[in-house]
């Protein structure tokens, strides 16, 4: 027999299990929870169905900004040209929960007109609120209940969009209790600044080259917090802690298209270019003075949009060979695993979940691949889009979302 407290005990456990459910499939900034785009085994299927099936789908806008998704709502960031646009939508119902706009002019490079203006940046969310970086680096702090805006910080003087030809992309994260992000440009220079979430204020602001695309890390190597990014021509790490120049490396690009996000291992630094190959290095700090040395590179994988994914001692990843390949390969040594036969996209977003390494290619095709066959092995396939998909899809559960050129859509694995 059960006792009316005990029943009530049970049903507060069963209410925090679910909403500790929820929590941990939330994905609330660039490539999740952990910034790597690995799947928690809660996030992830323990079986691919035979066939997705198409849920809601609202319009949201141009961009190429992935969505976020905290607390049951899904944070979209967009372009209604002059304008940028914010929404939160239900997870569940896809019903708009509220939308705001800001003016955002922005004039892209004529040899990128073809390409939509952005925005290029994933969202934050931090507890009740949310951060989004534009196009033109105007950096806002919004109420994620009410939609209202904290605080806006405007540093699109910074930004001359001559030769970074697709503006700001690099999404903001958070370090030592700062928000980070990343503007400038190769005409102005580039600034990594630390800003009080509460406030917006300065903490600091490192000086350096152009920034690339990319989007920074934060690792701890040493006893200290590296904010590890690329500008338009090399691999920095910067102190968390004041913003000092920790170590720098060259990176140089031809049209300065740095673009892929930094892996850490725990024990190497993996970067890769579609004109420099992928090189792995370590860093070592002796005498007060850290260095970055590189100890492999190899040319057979050339990552161009596409960020990788680490585990089991693996890099999964997306190469421009072959007109596209998906690989695998030692993140020790550089030594190559695996990869298919080539022609998969131009881009793919990677996931890892714990069974599988999930790919979403730019044609709108949803890829699932063995993640410990000895050799790539196709699992399943999808068509998820019949527009193109540029952005990283949020997988949490049994729910799939996915961001196409104007459309957000829900696609349920049950």
């Amino acid at each position: 027999m059960i006792l009316a407290s005990q029943r009530s005990v049970i049903s507060l456990a069963l209410v925090c299990a679910g909403q500790c459910a929820a929590l941990a499939q939330d994905w609330p900034q660039w490539r999740g929870p952990g910034r790597d785009g690995v799947v928690s085994a809660s996030g992830a299927p323990v079986k691919w169905p035979e066939s997705l099936k198409k849920g809601w789908q609202v319009e949201v806008g141009e961009g190429y900004s992935s969505p976020v998704l905290s607390g049951g709502r899904i944070f979209v960031h967009s372009r209604h040209d002059p304008d940028e646009t914010v929404m939160a939508i239900d997870r569940s119902t896809g019903n708009v929960i509220w939308q705001k706009k800001y003016s955002a002019p922005f004039t892209k490079q004529t040899d990128a007109a073809k390409m939509a203006k952005g925005p290029h940046a994933t969202p934050l969310v931090v507890g009740k609120r949310l951060f989004t970086v534009g196009a033109s680096a105007i950096v806002t702090a919004w109420d994620t209940a009410t939609g209202d805006r904290l605080w806006s910080n405007d540093y699109s003087k910074t930004v001359d969009s001559s030769k970074l030809f697709c503006g700001t992309s690099a999404s903001p994260m958070m370090a030592n209790g700062n928000l980070i992000i990343q503007a400038g440009s190769d005409i102005h220079g580039g600034n990594v600044i630390a800003l009080d979430p509460a406030t917006g204020n300065e903490k600091w602001n490192w000086l350096g080259p152009g920034p690339g695309y990319a989007s920074p890390i934060s690792i701890v190597t040493g006893g200290k917090t590296h904010i590890v990014t690329l500008t338009e021509k090399s691999i920095v790490g910067i102190d968390a802690a004041n913003g000092h120049l920790l170590w720098e490396a060259p990176f140089p690009d031809t049209w300065n298209e740095n673009i892929v996000t930094p892996i850490w291992t725990g024990t190497h630094l993996i970067i890769s270019g579609t004109r420099r190959g992928t090189h792995g290095y370590t860093l070592k700090e002796s005498g007060g003075a850290w260095q970055a040395t590189e100890v492999w590179k190899t040319t057979e994988v050339e990552m161009y949009m596409s960020s990788p994914v680490y585990g089991d001692g693996l890099l999964f990843g997306h190469s421009t060979k072959q007109r596209g390949q998906f690989v695998a390969l030692n993140a020790a040594t550089g030594n190559l695993k695996w990869q298919s036969e080539g022609r998969d996209g131009d881009q793919a977003s990677v996931l890892l979940t714990p069974r599988s390494v999930v790919y979403l290619t730019n044609g709108g095709d949803l890829i699932v691949a063995s993640r410990t066959a000895p050799k790539y092995a196709l699992e399943k396939r999808y068509k998820v889009s019949a527009a193109e998909t540029w952005a990283s899809p949020i997988l949490a559960g049994s729910d799939l979302y996915v961001r196409d050129t104007n459309m957000l859509t829900h696609l349920s694995l049950e």
